[in-house]
């Protein structure tokens, strides 16, 4: 656990740097374990091919947390696009800050830092999906001003979905 001295680093990774790579593993693999993130940690080859395959996506975004110079935090995010506006959008796929890390603000300031990067790259949103259970994070989001989507209130608010595909 960090002293109450302890200095927080946000930066904006660069994957092909092995430390960022080495750093982001560390931290999904901590993220995929935990019953918020399924439960399981991350394959071998999943690892092994992660960081590479970030780094070559456009529109991929990570961002790093260290507190002392230890990995502590992570959030990806991809670039998408609203049709409804006619510009991009930033979408957060990843938040997570490991367990002895928590109740810092480490979250708030690697969402602070990715609206960041969705202002300056001209993004219209910034989405973010979260499980109806996990009210720690929740609470964070609102706090840090998001909030649950619906277009019209008579419709209801938007479900996220998915198809899994053979892969």
């Amino acid at each position: 656990m960090p002293s109450s001295t302890y200095q927080i680093e946000l930066i904006e990774a660069d994957l092909n740097q092995p430390a960022h790579a080495d750093a982001l593993c560390l931290l999904l693999n901590d993220y995929a374990s935990d019953p918020m993130g399924g439960g399981e940690p991350l394959s071998a080859d999943v690892l092994a091919r992660l960081p590479r395959a970030l780094a070559s996506r456009p529109g991929s975004y990570t961002l790093l947390a260290y507190v002392d110079g230890e990995p502590a935090g992570v959030l990806n995010a991809f670039e998408g696009f609203s049709t409804f506006y006619c510009a991009p959008l930033l979408n957060i796929h990843d938040v997570s800050v490991r367990s002895q890390f928590r109740g810092h603000g480490i979250a708030d300031r690697l969402l602070m830092a990715a609206e960041d990067i969705a202002r300056r790259i001209g993004c219209c949103k910034i989405t973010l999906e979260v499980l109806s259970n996990n009210g720690r994070a929740q609470a964070v989001y609102r706090r840090c001003g998001y909030a649950g989507y619906q277009l019209d209130p008579n419709a209801g608010h938007a479900l996220f979905w998915q198809k899994a595909l053979a892969y």
